[in-house]
């Protein structure tokens, strides 16, 4: 599949987005110029030699504190979505096979999850478990796991109703064999669409916290607070929001363009297999002759 995706314009350039914010987030700190936590004297000042995106109010170099912040930012989006995919899909696989009971009660719960709004729950959560990303992340991570119950859960039943599934079962074989024989192909695809753009969600969330304060203390660096607290002062730097602005939007932009490209090569690749069927039952050649 990712050979798949590489093919495609829009798969390479979403890629290499990716590629490049995980390298921000593993190599950003170490690329700082200057210690983003240590306040200087020249508060507000503009784009300099010394400070390529200027200073904030307190004097602490901008590029320095977007390039530390890169790291929370990130691994906050992979949180959510790596939450989202435990909590979300491995019960929507097992609904299908583990009887009616165990069906009603995922499906209540995956429809109780999406009715609740994820921002005032995280909000009531780090009330009572302290002001930390990672409670914040894992409660968001649950609060979308409905996309990845639903995802998963279809396209299970899509295989579990196939003729060679039953006669499988009636040969006696395991939900485990089934699930990693037949299922595991069918459900990866969906998973992967999903967990992309899940990717490009986390990002607006945890942009979405930080920059109201929910989830880190103060004053460490995120996309999200380096947004909000540049608002701050327009009048000053007007071109401040710029650079963690963009940096968000190109990051879930990119999210969602892979997704895109994972979906179409799903749909090829769907497409193909159902050709090479066709024509395997439409071939007019004998058995053991020569076409």
């Amino acid at each position: 599949m990712l050979r798949r995706v590489l093919g495609l314009t829009s798969g390479r350039i979403a890629v290499t987005v990716l590629v490049l914010v995980a390298l921000l987030a593993v190599l950003g700190p170490l690329l700082a110029p200057q210690d983003p936590l240590a306040a200087g004297d020249h508060a507000l000042a503009g784009v300099s030699g010394a400070h390529w995106l200027g200073t904030d109010n307190l004097g602490r170099d901008e590029l320095s504190r977007l390039l530390d912040g890169s790291r929370v930012s990130v691994l906050g989006a992979l949180e959510v979505a790596v939450t989202a995919l435990v909590v979300g899909a491995v019960p929507g696989v097992l609904s299908v096979y583990l009887g009616r009971a165990f069906e009603w009660v995922t499906l209540r719960l995956a429809d109780t999850l999406v009715a609740l709004p994820f921002l005032l729950f995280a909000v009531a959560v780090i009330a009572l478990l302290g002001n930390g990303l990672t409670q914040a992340m894992l409660v968001t991570g649950v609060l979308v796991s409905p996309l990845f119950y639903r995802v998963s859960r279809a396209a299970t039943l899509s295989v579990a109703r196939s003729p060679y599934v039953e006669a499988a079962i009636v040969s006696g074989a395991s939900v485990g064999w089934i699930v990693r024989r037949h299922v595991r192909a069918k459900v990866l695809p969906p998973i992967a669409v999903a967990f992309a753009g899940t990717v490009g969600t986390g990002f607006v969330i945890v942009s979405s916290l930080t920059f109201l304060g929910i989830g880190v203390q103060p004053p460490e660096p995120t996309w999200g607070g380096l947004l909000a607290a540049d608002l701050g002062y327009l009048g000053q730097k007007p071109w401040a929001p710029v650079a963690p602005a963009l940096l968000i939007m190109a990051t879930v932009w990119a999210g969602n363009l892979l997704a895109d490209a994972i979906r179409d090569v799903s749909g090829e690749s769907g497409r193909a297999l159902l050709r090479t069927r066709q024509v395997k039952r439409t071939d007019p050649t004998p058995a053991g002759g020569v076409r």
